[in-house]
């Protein structure tokens, strides 16, 4: 029993209690590629697109808006699409696009700590407003095998979702 205990986390002593209620993966797309992602998704596989945001640090001479992210569902599932920005390149290996994970929970600093504790590797601070995915709040880890983890507080009302 002690051994399933501390398999299953039980043995640690946790400041906060975490719970999340979804996870999405999200699909980085080489930009501006994204837009035409999500229509492909919508041609090929019948995904229904339930919202987007656009990046707040689009610039000016740019055609079209880098997407941060375009919320899909699929089979009963959500995912997201995003262009891969400057500043998220090193999530992912050159060459090739990536996938990371979008976890939603209520407490996200303290499922941070909860994943540090473990011996995941905090990147960047907890951003909040524009940054964030909807104007939430949102921070970031890096798992023990290279994937990263957005911790993001969940999305009610996304004043800045452009329907495609």
């Amino acid at each position: 029993m002690a051994q399933q205990e501390i398999e299953n986390g039980g043995a640690e002593k946790v400041a906060a209690a975490v719970s999340f209620t979804v996870v999405k993966p999200q699909l980085l797309v080489e930009a501006p590629k994204a837009n035409d992602a999500v229509q492909f998704y919508k041609a090929a596989f019948g995904a229904e697109e339930l919202g987007r945001t656009l990046h707040p640090k689009r610039k000016a001479e740019q055609e079209l808006p880098l997407i941060l992210s375009a919320e899909l569902k699929l089979g009963g599932s959500t995912i997201l699409i995003s262009d891969l920005a400057d500043d998220s390149a090193a999530a992912v290996k050159a060459g090739g696009n990536g996938v990371v994970f979008c976890l939603e929970t209520e407490n996200v600093a303290a499922a941070i700590d909860k994943a540090v504790s473990a011996g995941a590797v905090a990147e960047g601070e907890v951003q909040e407003g524009d940054g964030a995915c909807c104007g939430g709040r949102v921070g970031k880890v890096k798992d023990p095998y290279g994937y990263v983890w957005l911790i993001c507080s969940p999305v009610k009302n996304c004043s800045d979702t452009v329907e495609a």
